[in-house]
Order: C-alpha cells, then sequence, then structure tokens
C-alpha cells in the first residue's frame, strides 16, 4: 500500500486510525504528557481522548482532515471550539483523575483566543512514521488556504516550542506565551494574519 500525504475530509469512522496516529504524534507532548502523566498508559488513554474529540466534538462541531499518517481538526470562526458539557463528561472517564486539571487547562487556553471573527487550529499531528514527509505540512496548507478564501486569520496554541518554526515557516507569529493554570506547561500562541 502506498502512503498519501494528500489531504482528504476525515470522517467519524475513521477515528481508530486517526487516534491511534495523533496518540503516536503527541506521545512527546509536554501538554499531553501533563495530562496522562502516567507513561505506561499514555498511548491508550491519548488514543481514546483523540477518538472522543473527533467523534463527539470536531467531528460535529469543525472541519476534521486527514492523510494516511496525519490529521487535523479546524474550527470555523462559527463554531465551537470547546467541547460541550457531554463531551467533557466523556473525555472525564479517559482522563480520570486528571479531568479537573484537563477543563482549567482547555478554559484558561480559550482566554488567549482573539475576538477577531478566525479560524482555530485546535489538533495538528503527525505519526512519527510520517514526519518529515509532507503529512502535517499538507493539511496545514489546506486549512490555511480555507482561511485566506475567506479573508480570515488562523489561530493556534502550540504546546511543544520545537514546533514554533515549522508553524513560523507558514507565516504565523508568537503572540506570547502562556502557563497552563496548576503547574501546567507553557504554550506559545500563535496568530497568522490572513494572505492573498
Amino acid at each position: 500500500m502506498s502512503i498519501t500525504n494528500t489531504p482528504t475530509t476525515a470522517t467519524i469512522d475513521d477515528a481508530a486510525d486517526i487516534s491511534r496516529s495523533l496518540a503516536r504524534a503527541f506521545a512527546d507532548d509536554p501538554m499531553m504528557c501533563w495530562f496522562f502523566p502516567d507513561e505506561a498508559s499514555r498511548e491508550e488513554g491519548m488514543t481514546r481522548y483523540f477518538a472522543t474529540l473527533l467523534t463527539r466534538h470536531y467531528g460535529r462541531h469543525g472541519v476534521c482532515e486527514r492523510t494516511d499518517l496525519a490529521a487535523a481538526f479546524w474550527v470555523a470562526p462559527d463554531g465551537r471550539a470547546l467541547p460541550d458539557e457531554e463531551t467533557l463528561d466523556e473525555l472525564a472517564t479517559v482522563l480520570g483523575d486528571r479531568a479537573g486539571v484537563f477543563r482549567e487547562g482547555i478554559v484558561a487556553a480559550a482566554e488567549h483566543a482573539p475576538p477577531e471573527d478566525h479560524w482555530y487550529l485546535a489538533v495538528l499531528g503527525a505519526d512519527p512514521a510520517g514526519q518529515g514527509r509532507g503529512h502535517g505540512a499538507a493539511l496545514l496548507r489546506s486549512g490555511l488556504a480555507r482561511a485566506d478564501a475567506a479573508g480570515l486569520p488562523v489561530y493556534l496554541e502550540s504546546s511543544k516550542e520545537s514546533n514554533v518554526p515549522f508553524y513560523e515557516h507558514f507565516g504565523f507569529t508568537v503572540l506570547g506565551e502562556a502557563r497552563l493554570p496548576g503547574g501546567g506547561p507553557a504554550l506559545w500562541v500563535m496568530r497568522r494574519a490572513p494572505q492573498a
């Protein structure tokens, strides 16, 4: 089977493949390691976490795209960035005693979102098997084209400092650093102006 990095629309039926790829992509991510501190159960927990986000939230209220080894979850200006209570309750069963930390963290992160209409890149990750092969870049270009066509900026929070130059390459600038409450890791808050 050949591996393609051409973005296609992701559906809820893709949840198993996407959640496994994203769990591997975020295996060393500081925020995800903070939400899932037990290394032995981290991959399984993150797989359930990303499957829940896709099937209960972004698959219903966002724009989800995938390649064979990566996925991106976007929220349009009129969409819902934060999961609803029902989704948060389901995520609580995945996160266990870290559910409160997670809830505080996503609320704190959302406070940094710009007040202007914008596209929000909620999740972008490539399985390590696909990193450096254009999967993440293809998904990012696809979403940026959508935002540019609408004349809107794009906003994201990067929880991994080493990813900041990747986003800067695509025109994002760092607006500042935000620290998650309760001793959580830093997030790099980034914005990209619309481009013609």
